[in-house]
């Protein structure tokens, strides 16, 4: 639905500028996805000195070929040990900025914020769940069905039964479309027992069938004495299977709305502060109490690394660790000293951060290589931060192809001047 979610856009922002305003335009299309929206294309070099360094860069690319064996982490327990120096402990109150620079304190800094893909709106962590109901709520009064279409996906949590469900209820409609003539196909039995286990339980699912065109009807059944209660469709939703066909592919390619992460890129001024990283209680996957009992637990386990541990013990603590965080925060240092930073799953791949690291690139054709805090050049893109030692935070050094470089200088008699975008060094802050 996302060419649906992008016309209600327009309805939701006109609903909010007050009282007596409608939502009226009605969408027909599919639901976004909750994957981040991809990269933008690559802007070709211009000018004689650009495409100089490019076919010399591309040159060498082609001479060197581009397979890369997977590498392994060998220093993987190096980098956990810097990282850890690098955090300052959990729960430190942020340092409030008193001057007028572009300064902030390192609390806010790593905040964890939210994007709306309806509104654009940035969400703290507790707020994504309400602000989404509200919108969806709210659109319940102007496009009924598509509001009902988001409930289905978004308020039901378990995906197989919403899946199974979808199912059963495409299959409703594509009988009616496909035998209009047949009034059997018109007719929902709701104490049906695949209606009731399948669908009935589905929040969304009864405000589906009434704002497609279905009436909530009690009749008798066939032969009997006895009555029922179905949903029969009307005349007047009869006479409009374009639009049930339009409901019936919405309801079949809808998925969950959900605020997606902000990547918040954002630059810092050369500093010395730039391996300290101060983080809030959002980036662990843990409450406070299990925080305080997680720093005992790790003082222990100091004295435990000293004694002779087995793999497998070793194996078995290094996952542990894994899943105790949601979030990172990992900055890159580029040869100039400003700092690039962004905001990741934990779990997310490291070819994310490449390609986030390469948005942000003025000669973004170039190859480039990210060394991890201890010195190990990250080269297993497939493997997610908490994998690679990346989490909850880390600082990467940006560094040309140092083969390309030789080439690109070889032709322009010198190399980039600085590797981000103007633009983006215009907001550059300060780290404090």
């Amino acid at each position: 639905m996302k060419k649906l979610f992008q016309g209600l856009k327009s309805d939701i922002k006109f609903k909010a500028a007050g009282p007596g305003h409608k939502l009226t335009e009605e969408s027909k299309a599919e639901a976004p996805k909750a994957s981040n929206v991809p990269p933008k294309p690559r802007s070709p070099p211009t000018g004689e000195a650009q495409l100089a360094a490019a076919s010399a860069a591309m040159a060498r690319i082609e001479s060197q070929g581009r397979a890369k064996a997977p590498a392994k982490d060998p220093i993987r327990a190096q980098v956990r040990k810097e990282l850890e120096a690098a955090q300052v402990s959990e729960g430190a109150e942020c340092i409030k900025s008193n001057t007028e620079k572009k300064s902030k304190t390192a609390s806010d800094i790593c905040n964890i914020l939210f994007k709306c893909p309806l509104t654009g709106d940035l969400l703290k962590k507790d707020e994504r769940e309400k602000h989404i109901t509200e919108l969806i709520q709210a659109l319940s009064v102007s496009d009924p069905a598509s509001a009902s279409i988001m409930k289905i996906h978004t308020f039901n949590k378990d995906r197989e039964k919403v899946k199974v469900g979808v199912e059963i209820m495409t299959k409703y409609l594509d009988n009616i479309v496909g035998h209009p003539e047949e009034e059997k196909y018109r007719s929902i039995r709701m104490s049906n027992k695949v209606f009731q286990e399948k669908i009935s339980h589905l929040e969304g699912a009864h405000e589906f069938f009434e704002a497609v065109g279905f009436e909530r009807k009690t009749q008798p059944l066939p032969g009997q004495e006895t009555q029922d209660e179905f949903f029969i469709l009307s005349s007047e939703a009869l006479e409009k299977l374009d639009l049930l066909q339009t409901y019936r592919d919405s309801l079949s390619s809808g998925e969950p709305l959900r605020a997606t992460l902000e990547r918040q890129p954002r630059v810092f001024t050369p500093s010395i502060q730039a391996a300290h990283f101060d983080l809030p209680d959002d980036f662990y996957n843990l409450t406070a109490d299990e925080i305080k009992r997680e720093q005992k637990l790790r003082t222990e386990a100091l004295e435990r690394n000293a004694m002779l541990r087995t793999k497998a013990m070793r194996e078995k603590d290094e996952q542990r660790e894994m899943k105790k965080y949601n979030y990172t925060v990992l900055r890159i240092k580029f040869p100039d000293g400003y700092i690039l930073q962004g905001m990741f799953y934990a779990r997310e791949r490291v070819s994310t951060l490449f390609d986030f690291v390469r948005q942000h690139l003025q000669n973004d054709w170039l190859p480039f290589e990210l060394i991890a805090p201890g010195g190990q050049k990250l080269e297993t893109e497939e493997a997610a931060f908490n994998e690679s030692g990346l989490v909850p935070s880390a600082l990467l050094i940006f560094r040309w192809d140092v083969a390309v470089m030789t080439d690109v200088k070889a032709a322009v008699g010198h190399g980039p001047e600085s590797a981000l975008k103007p633009e983006l060094l215009s907001t550059a802050e300060n780290l404090v």
